[in-house]
């Protein structure tokens, strides 16, 4: 039987795990899409994604950037008042792979939208900027998507995302990134890679170039 301390740590990673699915499950380029009355992007889009980047190219600037920053504010925000609430330690908390994954699995899988989301990248940043000031989980993720992006360039986007999550999974164990968060954030690469690989989107040919190479 768990301790009383130990029973109430669980009920409280549960209660923000479930605040984060519900706050991750709002879709809003489907909600601004609605607001500023245009056709709902994920509709109009090539691959069906209710995401930032559609949100840029069929809803325009305002819309785009209301989404992008309401798409990182609903994973920040969980994700911070719970670290707020355990006293900001990430290294010893068992329960946060719970709360640091929810929010992403609620923008993939949202119970308001029959459990079919987007891809979860801006949750991702909105979840690993919600350990504050634990940012090295963040600085991670950006490091490979601008690596694969203007280094070592990957092609299509659809190759570079997978191949950002898993190398940036790895890398979170390698360079010992707190336990807690690299488990939550496998959890995170789990279910973007599935979206991914289910998705709609143009998959294109996997290529592979240098920055000093033509």
């Amino acid at each position: 039987m768990p301790s009383p301390f130990e029973m109430d740590a669980a009920v409280k990673a549960l209660i923000f795990a479930l605040v984060g699915y519900l706050s991750g499950s709002v879709l809003y380029a489907r909600v601004f899409s609605r607001v500023f009355h245009i056709e709902d992007v994920s509709l109009v889009s090539r691959d069906g994604n209710p995401g930032t980047a559609n949100a840029f190219i069929h809803g325009g600037f305002v819309v785009g950037a209301l989404t992008l920053t309401c798409d990182i504010g609903k994973a920040l925000c969980p994700v911070a008042a719970y670290m707020y609430a355990c006293g900001g330690s990430a290294a010893d908390n068992a329960w946060l792979p719970i709360v640091i994954a929810a929010p992403v699995l609620g923008h993939v899988f949202p119970i308001f939208y029959g459990f079919s989301g987007g891809k979860g990248i801006a949750s991702s940043f909105g979840s690993l900027l919600g350990l504050y000031p634990y940012l090295t989980p963040v600085f991670t993720l950006a490091f490979f998507f601008i690596f694969f992006s203007v280094v070592v360039i990957i092609t299509s986007h659809f190759h570079r995302t997978i191949t950002t999550y898993i190398c940036t999974a790895i890398a979170m164990f390698v360079i010992r990134v707190a336990v807690p968060v690299a488990a939550g954030f496998t959890i995170i690469a789990a279910a973007v890679e599935f979206k991914l690989l289910r998705s709609h989107e143009e998959k294109g040919k996997f290529e592979v170039r240098a920055l000093w190479t033509r």
